[in-house]
């Protein structure tokens, strides 16, 4: 296992350098120049802060992979994990409260490893570009309310899980894999009405010619929610965006008031028209069950993992077969499942860039391919969305098609 465990962090680790480097040397030698398709519309002073946020950012990944590597490896290969669980072991003992500790510990330890990277990510990259809007206080508050809602919702589902690990037999994993996802689908009816507005001001959309708009785009489209809002997104970034969240009677759509404050009304159509796209076509749900799938053939491989001696050896932990550590089990899981996932990305990238391209599709034909267009071109700009991306690292890492591809394929349908 360690062999497979470190080849495979290993490999993954250069793939991601490598990919990192082209996408930085694609963007900076494309900088000077607005690709010819967007040169009538896009100046270039936006073209060169789009290529040198985006290089910006990639290096700040650089970092964070670094980063995530050594602490990676000293959790795993170097023991650190174990050492965590046998001081516990020491103070606590076997037990519930031990194992419980060992999870609450690790994942404060690992916050805190993130917290330098995380803040430079928001107090320098975002604030050398103009996007951040954050203040340190703000900042701090918004990490409090995560630890608390953490805690409130966090702690119960993870003393539940490791209890069926304990007592619900060698199908523990169905279980808990239940339990899990009825945790997720409850998360789509409380997240809108209860988490969300303890971050940000949801109010009731109050522009009636734009409300009047969106309500009859809605109507043509067989598309019911409870209730259209604004989201003051520009107190913490000056980035635009609009969703859907909620699930049944809970869906609601929500604008950002930075998106509302660069688009005409019939470009926020044609932005509504792609969101409504995804519902059309059934991306919420297909992604649901994907996600129902993955964690079930997740949960029944920590089912197997957890008994396998060899698994913990080669990931630096001697195990104790006869007094089994669940949380132990759960944590090891979780810290290598993405070494080995990363390897499947770029197909699951491929299928939400499928998705985007189906959404566009959709929202040409109940809105305006033009409309459309200049929407996205504005959000490119607004976002610093560089439009020469490195296309293998597009690739592996983008969820939406890059912007060439995305505006050529509606400029085909329309004609434009």
């Amino acid at each position: 296992m360690t062999v497979v465990f470190a080849s495979a962090l290993t490999i993954g680790t250069i793939l991601k350098v490598w990919l990192s480097i082209r996408q930085i040397r694609h963007v900076a030698t494309h900088r000077n120049e607005v690709p010819p398709a967007f040169s009538p519309i896009v100046p270039l002073h936006a073209h060169k802060k789009a290529a040198d946020y985006t290089i910006a950012k990639t290096r700040a990944g650089l970092l964070e992979l670094t980063a995530s590597f050594i602490v990676l490896v000293a959790w795993t290969l170097l023991g650190g994990l174990s050492v965590l669980n046998s001081a516990l072991l020491q103070w606590l003992g076997a037990g519930m409260i031990q194992q419980i500790a060992l999870a609450v510990s690790f994942v404060l330890i690992s916050g805190v490893l993130d917290l330098p990277l995380t803040l430079y990510q928001t107090f320098v990259v975002e604030e050398r570009f103009g996007f951040n809007k954050m203040t340190v206080g703000l900042w701090l508050a918004d990490l409090g309310k995560t630890l608390l809602i953490g805690a409130i919702i966090g702690l119960p589902i993870t003393a539940l899980i490791l209890w069926m690990m304990g007592a619900a037999g060698s199908l523990w994993w169905l279980w808990a894999w239940l339990v899990w996802m009825g945790f997720n689908l409850s998360l789509f009816l409380i997240y809108p009405s209860f988490i969300a507005p303890m971050f940000n001001r949801f109010t009731p959309l109050e522009d009636e010619s734009l409300k009047a708009r969106v309500t009859a785009l809605m109507e043509r489209c067989g598309f019911a929610a409870n209730g259209i809002f604004v989201m003051d997104g520009s107190r913490r970034s000056a980035h635009a965006n609009a969703y859907f969240t909620g699930f049944g009677a809970s869906k609601r759509v929500v604008f950002f008031d930075t998106l509302l404050a660069r688009l005409s009304g019939a470009e926020v159509d044609a932005v509504l028209a792609h969101e409504l796209g995804h519902f059309s076509h059934r991306h919420i749900v297909k992604r649901i069950i994907m996600m129902f799938t993955l964690s079930l053939l997740c949960f029944s491989l920590v089912g197997w993992l957890a008994s396998q001696a060899w698994f913990y050896q080669g990931l630096g932990v001697l195990p104790n077969l006869n007094a089994p550590n669940d949380a132990l089990a759960l944590l090891l899981f979780m810290l290598s499942l993405p070494v080995f996932s990363f390897f499947f990305s770029p197909i699951l990238a491929a299928m939400s860039r499928q998705h985007e391209f189906e959404a566009d599709d959709y929202a040409v034909a109940k809105s305006s391919g033009q409309d459309l267009t200049t929407a996205l071109l504005t959000l490119y700009e607004d976002n610093a969305s560089t439009l020469t991306p490195d296309r293998i690292y597009a690739r592996v890492h983008y969820s939406h098609p890059p912007a060439s591809e995305r505006l050529a394929r509606i400029a085909a349908q329309t004609g434009l």
